[in-house]
C-alpha cells in the first residue's frame, strides 16, 4: 500500500525547529574534467561531519556549528587518516535558509573525476549516505520550500532543449501554475466546507452555501480548469516539440530534405525507390523552436514486406503529426495520385498544418507552380531545392509561422506541459461536471460534496498538497543525483 502524504500536515509554524533527515551527500556537477566541481551535503549532523573533514586555512579551530549561514571558507578536505584530499571553498547554508531547508554545505573542489569522487568518498566515510536521484529537491518539497509543480519545473529547466521549454519551466518555477491551481483549490475547499457544514446541521435544514452562487462559482472553476486543459495542446509543443512528418512519393527528396535541415547525413539518399524502409526521427531546433522531424518511407504500393511495414508506420506517424511537409518532385506536374494522396492525408490529420514543398527547383528554368484544384484550402506550395537549399529561407519562415501559432507560451503564463498535470486536471473536470449536473438537479448535498472532494484531491495532487510515495518516486527518479 502507498504511504499517503498530506503535505499541509507536515508544515511547521514559523520559528519552530525543523526536523532534519539523515545526512546525505552527492556530486552536484557533471562528471568529467573541469575547473571546479561541487560536492554537497545536507541533513542532520552535517555541521559535525563538516568539522571532521574540513580544516580552515586561516583558523585551525574553525567550526561550522558557530559559523554564520551563507558564508564561504577556504580550507582543506582531510580524510580519516588526516591526509589532505584537496583545497576547497566550503559554502555554509544553515537551516532553514538553504535549498533543502536543512543544514547544508557545498564544497567547491578542483574539477576532475578522481578528486571529486575522493572528496565525496571522504564525506560518506565521515557519516553521510549517498543521495538518491533528486533527493535534495525532494527534501525541499517535503519541507515546504517549494510545491510539487515547482519541483518538477526544476527538472524541466535542467532538461530544456529550447527557449520556449526554458520559459515554460521558469514560469512554473516562479509559481504561475501553482498560484492558479492553489486559488482554484481554495475556492473548492471553501465550497466543500460550507456544504459539509450543512450536513452537520441537516436537522435544522440550514443553507450555508447559496445554491445559485454555488452554481455560478462551479461554472467559473470549470471554465478555468478547461482553459488549463486546453493549454496542454500548446504545452506538448513546448515539452515534446512539434511533430513534423516529411512525406511524399519515393525519390521526391524527403531524405535529402531531412539531411539538409539537420546539416548532416542522417538518412541514406539513393536514386533507388524504397530506400527508406522505416521512419527516422531527429530533433531540429529553429530559433528556439523544437521540431521533431520524421522522415517517412515513400508512400506507394509495394510487394516488399519490409517496405510495406515502413509505409504502414509512416501513416501512423502522419496521423500523429502537427505539421506535414509533403515533398513533391517539382520537375513534374502534381499527379492525380499525389492529389488524392494529399486529400486522404488531410482527412487523416485534419488538425495538422500542411506545407507542399515543390522540390528540385534548382533543375527548373522557371517556377513550376503545381495546380491545386480539387485540394482543400490551407495548402501553401513552396519552391525549394533540398540539394542546394534554394527556398529554405521561405520554408523556415513558414515553419516558424506555424510554430508561433502553436507556441502560446508568454512570459509568466500558466500553461500545462506535464502529462501528470493534464490527467489530474481532466479527472478534476470530470468530477466537477458531475457535481454541476447534480447541483442543477438539486441532488442531495452529500452526493455533490463527494464529487467536489474528488476534484479537490486531483488538484491537490498536482501541487503536492496530497500525494503518495509512488508518485514522488516516479517524479524524482528522473532527476540526476545531486539535485
Amino acid at each position: 500500500m502507498n504511504n499517503f502524504i498530506c503535505r499541509e500536515d507536515s508544515k511547521h509554524p514559523p520559528g519552530a525547529p525543523l526536523q532534519q533527515l539523515e545526512p546525505i551527500a552527492a556530486v552536484a556537477t557533471p562528471v568529467g574534467e573541469g575547473a571546479i566541481s561541487i560536492v554537497r551535503m545536507s541533513g542532520e549532523g552535517i555541521l559535525n561531519i563538516g568539522d571532521k573533514v574540513f580544516q580552515k586555512t586561516t583558523h585551525p579551530q574553525f567550526s561550522f556549528n558557530v559559523a554564520k549561514t551563507h558564508t564561504a571558507h577556504v580550507g582543506n578536505i582531510i580524510n580519516q587518516s588526516n591526509q589532505m584530499i584537496d583545497e576547497v571553498v566550503a559554502v555554509l547554508y544553515k537551516t532553514p535558509n538553504s535549498y533543502t531547508t536543512e543544514d547544508s554545505i557545498e564544497f567547491n573542489c578542483h574539477g576532475g573525476v578522481i578528486v571529486t569522487e575522493t572528496v565525496l568518498q571522504t564525506l560518506l566515510e565521515a557519516g553521510c549516505r549517498l543521495a538518491e536521484p533528486g533527493e535534495f529537491t525532494r527534501r525541499a518539497f517535503l519541507n515546504g520550500r517549494i510545491d510539487l509543480v515547482q519541483a518538477e519545473a526544476i527538472g524541466e529547466m535542467i532538461h530544456a532543449k529550447t527557449t520556449a521549454a526554458y520559459r515554460s519551466a521558469m514560469a512554473h518555477l516562479k509559481g504561475a501554475l501553482s498560484e492558479k491551481l492553489s486559488k482554484l483549490r481554495e475556492s473548492l475547499l471553501e465550497a466543500c466546507a460550507l456544504l459539509e457544514l450543512e450536513l452537520d446541521f441537516s436537522e435544522e435544514d440550514l443553507e450555508f452555501q447559496n445554491r445559485d452562487e454555488f452554481k455560478h462559482n462551479l461554472s467559473a472553476m470549470l471554465e478555468e480548469l478547461e482553459a488549463l486543459a486546453d493549454s496542454f495542446n500548446y504545452g506538448k509543443f513546448v515539452s515534446e516539440g512539434i511533430s513534423t512528418a516529411i512525406i511524399g512519393r519515393p525519390n521526391a527528396g524527403k531524405s535529402t530534405l531531412l539531411n539538409a535541415l539537420l546539416g548532416k547525413d542522417r538518412a541514406i539518399v539513393s536514386a533507388i525507390p524504397g530506400t527508406t524502409r522505416d521512419y527516422i526521427e531527429e530533433r531540429f531546433v529553429l530559433e528556439g523552436l523544437l521540431f521533431r522531424l520524421i522522415d517517412t518511407a515513400g508512400l506507394r504500393q509495394s510487394a516488399d514486406e519490409l517496405e510495406s511495414e515502413g509505409i504502414k508506420r509512416s501513416y501512423e506517424k502522419i496521423e500523429e503529426a502537427d505539421l506535414i511537409l509533403y515533398v513533391h518532385d517539382g520537375q513534374n506536374p502534381l499527379s492525380e495520385v499525389e492529389t488524392e494522396e494529399i486529400r486522404q492525408l488531410q482527412k487523416r490529420s485534419p488538425h495538422a498544418k500542411f506545407l507542399l514543398l515543390c522540390n528540385k527547383s534548382d533543375k527548373l528554368q522557371s517556377k513550376n507552380n503545381p495546380k491545386l484544384s480539387g485540394l482543400t484550402s490551407g495548402i501553401k506550395p513552396i519552391q525549394i531545392s533540398a540539394l542546394t537549399q534554394l527556398g529554405f529561407d521561405e520554408l523556415k519562415s513558414e515553419m516558424k509561422t506555424v510554430a508561433s501559432g502553436m507556441d502560446a507560451i508568454q512570459e509568466g503564463s500558466a500553461i500545462v506541459t506535464n502529462q501528470r498535470h493534464a490527467e489530474a486536471i481532466r479527472l478534476a473536470i470530470e468530477r466537477l461536471k458531475v457535481a454541476q449536473s447534480l447541483a442543477k438537479e438539486d441532488a442531495e448535498t452529500e452526493l455533490i460534496t463527494s464529487d467536489l472532494r474528488d476534484a479537490l484531491h486531483q488538484i491537490g495532487s498536482i501541487i503536492g498538497q496530497v500525494t503518495t510515495d509512488d508518485i514522488l518516486n516516479h517524479i524524482f527518479e528522473k532527476f540526476c543525483i545531486g539535485k
